[in-house]
């Protein structure tokens, strides 16, 4: 359980209920004074400004929100009362970047009555040293209970045309790559950004997801997002490009509404992170930190895991999740046991003994095992509402005996759910398959939700779909089990409130590249997006990048070399870690494949070296449960070098760093496999420049070591 080690709150009460009624404004510092939030309502209507440093990040914005049927909660509004107080604790995750976080900030509480309605409603800004977090809050009371929002009318009024990395915005996919553009060039860029997909809804020309990464013609990075997403639809950003004006845009359900509301409630946080550097984005705790404390009181039994998994082969084409070649199965009608195989069903025994023994004796803690269970035959895209129980295993998958086989091994197996976007099936399933779990040594799931949504016309990002996957994360936690979700809506930090939550997908993953590939840049992006949220399960790892080797029939490369695979690992934050690629693959580059066994999946410190989006990131982060420290560097197609500096090392000592870098003429399309791997005696003062070739990177292991076994190495 997480543990607050300092806090220190301080209120002050400002009644304005009696003042003139000219007293409409309100400001906020952060607490170093950075940032400057000015609330005011502007003949009735709300609005809100943010500066930093002087200088204007959001220009006057309106807030409010627009009901069904009922008047708007955004204009008729006078402040009936205000409030203050400065919060400071420290606090401890269950795992993460950081061993502690520091929750610092100011805020601000305006309490708003509408005038002629008499309908309360509160605005909280917190304001801290690296951004602003605000939310609606609805108080119990006599005039407003149950209500529908239509809309959402918050605005982030931008100062310029800038820079943007942005995927299109869609009610059900974050399977996009991502568009560099200046905001102006959104609507023409948005037809080609809109690439095919499962299950996709694009909604408009100029409308985009978050987090949004902006960077100003002034060098002010600035991310959009939003934080705590519970019982609420999902935002998008709806762009004026003649203002250059956000608008928040709620994903819908079937019938058009944007969600139901019931007093007292609140809305999810819309924040706004900005600094001049870039790195500084990266380490912002701030969407942590306006999620609530752990919900459970043991989490003694939420461990993160490095895993292998029975996956790529199938993701390839080499193998199936089916069992048969059957053009129709009904679950508990089809009898397998009388059905001819189609000899290329990948989670069969002697298989998954193998991955179980690789797994064992590298030092992994789980194998994923996907399309163990009936039913894989015709669930793709066909709208069926009973397709798997989640419970039924094909006839070559023993699962008692491949159960018993790994623990022998001190190896889990992972299960698997994939609902095919039938979340009312799931969830008639879902305690027993739970339970299933337990009666089987499995203590994680990666769910799955790939097609349109059942209840059809319901969205992924919708409310009712988020409901639904915040449900099955705490009955998983009921039967002490992690929670891997695919497919599900974008993470916005409640990883903190639930940590079995180990981390979603929600956005375009290593699965891509043996689809007709990712863009060079995209790992160098994601974590100024995606990943501003919580972690994601890349999956990364992959060695053969020729798909074609594999499967004759997939011509697919992977946009990469080796020696940014491996920088994935710590660039790609997660506290689940896939070696997504094949045991026989691995066993060709063992030398490599010793960095993927080494790097930890549980940090104590997090660094940013170097940044830029779209460019590169180079992060340094250090065990939790060791003095080692581990660097990854990921490079998009131009060639660069990067320098960096070994300060962060403990004064006095001597380290063994083990550098895994690109070889002469490394290239991600014309030579990928090739590597180098030197060894240097370093310590605080060192310092080491590093050539990164298109598509490249590179990734370094500093294991503290005794003087005597650093003999004969080159130091740096």
């Amino acid at each position: 359980m997480q543990k607050p080690m300092k806090t220190m709150m301080r209120y002050i009460l400002i009644i304005l209920l009696f003042l003139p009624s000219f007293v409409m404004a309100q400001d906020l510092n952060s607490p170093n004074g950075n940032f400057e939030l000015k609330f005011s309502l502007e003949e009735g209507k709300p609005t809100y400004q943010l500066n930093y440093k002087q200088i204007a990040i959001i220009k006057p914005s309106s807030l409010g929100l627009g009901l069904v049927e009922e008047e708007n909660l955004s204009e008729n509004f006078e402040i009936i009362a205000s409030e203050t107080a400065t919060f400071d604790e420290t606090w401890t995750p269950v795992w993460g970047e950081t061993s502690t976080i520091r929750n610092y900030y100011n805020e601000l509480v305006v309490s708003l009555k509408q005038i002629e309605t008499n309908r309360l409603m509160n605005i909280r800004f917190r304001l801290f040293n690296e951004g602003l977090g605000f939310r609606y809050e609805f108080p119990q009371q006599e005039h407003l209970t149950y209500f529908t929002i239509k809309e959402e009318k918050t605005q982030f009024a931008m100062t310029g045309d800038h820079k943007a990395w942005w995927i299109a915005g869609d009610y059900d996919t974050q399977e996009y790559d991502y568009t560099s553009s200046k905001l102006s060039e959104i609507r023409g860029l948005m037809e080609k950004a809109v690439t095919p997909n499962v299950s996709q809804a694009p909604f408009s020309e100029t409308g985009v997801q978050t987090a949004l990464m902006m960077k100003s013609e002034k060098g002010l990075y600035i991310n959009l997002h939003e934080a705590a997403l519970v019982g609420y639809s999902a935002m998008h950003l709806e762009l004026d490009d003649e203002n250059m004006v956000f608008t928040s845009h709620l994903t819908p359900d079937a019938i058009g509404n944007k969600a139901y509301m019931q007093a007292p409630t609140q809305t999810p946080w819309r924040t706004i992170i900005a600094s001049e550097k870039a790195g500084d984005i990266l380490l912002s705790n701030m969407t942590l930190n306006l999620n609530e404390p752990v919900a459970y009181e043991d989490v003694s039994w939420i461990k993160p895991v490095k895993y292998i998994g029975v996956w790529w082969e199938m993701i390839t084409g080499k193998s199936s999740w089916a069992y048969a070649d059957l053009p129709s199965v009904k679950l508990g009608e089809t009898d397998y046991t009388k059905v001819e195989p189609n000899g290329k069903h990948a989670a069969n025994n002697t298989k998954v003994k193998r991955y179980i023994d690789f797994a064992a004796e590298h030092g992994f803690d789980q194998v994923l095992v996907e399309g163990w269970n009936e039913g894989w035959e015709d669930w793709f895209d066909k709208s069926k509402d009973y397709v798997f129980d989640f419970l039924t295993p094909y006839p070559d998958f023993d699962v008692e005996a491949l159960r018993d086989y790994a623990k022998s091994k001190g190896v889990k197996l992972m299960m698997h759910h994939e609902t095919s976007g039938s979340i009312r099936n799931y969830e008639r399933h879902m305690d027993k398959a739970y339970q299933f779990m337990v009666d089987h040594n499995y203590n994680s799931v990666k769910s799955g939700y790939v097609g349109d949504i059942i209840p059809r016309g319901e969205h992924h990002y919708g409310q009712w779909a988020v409901n639904h996957y915040l449900y099955a994360v705490k009955k998983a936690a009921e039967y002490g089990v992690m929670v891997n979700a695919h497919e599900a809506v974008r993470p916005t930090g409640l990883r903190r409130t639930y940590p079995n939550l180990l981390a979603n997908e929600s956005a375009r993953g290593t699965e891509y590249e043996a689809f007709g590939g990712n863009n060079v840049d995209h790992t160098t992006i994601l974590p100024f997006t995606r990943q501003i949220g919580g972690p994601m399960d890349y999956t990364p790892g992959i060695f053969e990048t020729d798909v074609s080797q594999y499967n004759p029939n997939n011509g697919s490369r992977v946009r990469t070399t080796i020696a940014r695979q491996l920088a994935l690992y710590v660039t790609m934050y997660s506290p689940l870690q896939m070696a997504a690629d094949l045991p026989e693959t691995y066993n060709k580059y063992l030398d490599a494949f010793q960095f993927i066994k080494d790097v930890p999946v549980d940090w104590s410190e997090t660094l940013v070296l170097e940044a830029e989006p779209g460019d590169f990131i180079t992060y340094a982060r250090k065990d939790k449960n060791s003095n080692n420290w581990f660097v990854g560097r990921t490079n998009d197609e131009e060639e660069r070098t990067s320098a960096i500096y070994f300060d962060f090392l403990e004064k006095g000592k001597e380290y063994l760093a083990i550098v895994y870098k690109d070889g002469k003429g490394a290239h991600w399309e014309t030579n990928p496999k090739a590597y180098e791997i030197n060894k240097y005696r370093v310590n605080s003062k060192s310092k080491i420049s590093i050539d990164c070739v298109p598509g490249g990177g590179y990734a370094i292991s500093l294991m503290e070591a005794e003087k005597g076994e650093l003999k004969g190495l080159k130091k740096l």
